[in-house]
């Protein structure tokens, strides 16, 4: 497990709270490859779209349809927040399956550091539009009246954990598939399960390749369903 250690990058062994090191290394990469594609490559807005271009625009079509479909008109307004989070876990997540880099999403730390800020902005959000009213997603008016206090508990509960189940299944995803392709790589030596080795090593590669994006995807619109509880109708 000695690809997910986290080493500082000018020397020492102690890490601290400010200590510049490989987390921090990848994750400056990860917003300067962002900005590249969605800022330098779209600068020209050509008629013709360039590559870059072409992809930023699919990109952002697609997550501004996702975030309108989802949590509807009123949530628009806030996918700019949206983009930039996908944005960020995908490119995170791609960047990881180079080699010799750094998963920084396979890290709890990150992901539960992006799955507090969606918790907290949407509990917020809801409280600040709807002020009392945003509890009432909690109260199942129609459940029977005996049922609903068990009813209001257990979504409570299903409420807080949110942000764990959000931030635990992106690391565990990416930290299991990279393990496995560490695992398998390391048969690669040997000569006479090489080959099978490295046959499974590439398919494990190409798994987790859509494994990066699929996770990108669900937490993305695992965030707009959190959204929408804030700007659209309570449940009933």
């Amino acid at each position: 497990m000695d690809q997910f250690v986290v080493k500082p990058l000018f020397g020492g062994e102690h890490v601290e709270w400010y200590t510049i090191t490989n987390v921090t290394l990848w994750l400056g990469i990860a917003v300067l490859a962002i900005i590249a594609l969605m800022v330098i490559g779209t600068r020209g807005r050509a008629v013709i779209p360039s590559r870059s271009q072409s992809i930023a625009e699919l990109l952002y079509g697609f997550i501004h349809n996702m975030v309108e479909e989802v949590t509807g008109h009123d949530g628009v307004k806030y996918f700019p927040y949206v983009m930039t989070l996908f944005m960020f876990v995908l490119v995170a997540n791609l960047l990881g399956l180079i080699p010799m880099s750094f998963t920084t999403t396979s890290h709890v730390a990150v992901t539960v550091t992006l799955a507090l800020l969606v918790f907290l902005g949407v509990t917020l959000l809801g409280l600040v539009k709807k002020g009392p009213a945003f509890l009432a997603m909690f109260w199942v008016s129609s459940a029977p009246l005996a049922l609903r206090p068990v009813l209001a508990i257990i979504e409570v509960i299903s409420y807080f954990v949110r942000p764990v189940s959000h931030s635990i299944r992106l690391a565990g995803n990416l930290m299991a598939g990279h393990a496995v392709i560490k695992v398998f790589a390391g048969f690669a030596s040997m000569a006479v399960i090489s080959p099978v080795a490295i046959g499974a090593v590439s398919a494990i590669y190409a798994l987790e390749l859509l494994v990066a994006v699929v996770q990108a995807y669900v937490f993305t619109i695992l965030t707009c369903v959190y959204l929408k509880d804030a700007v659209g109708d309570a449940h009933h």
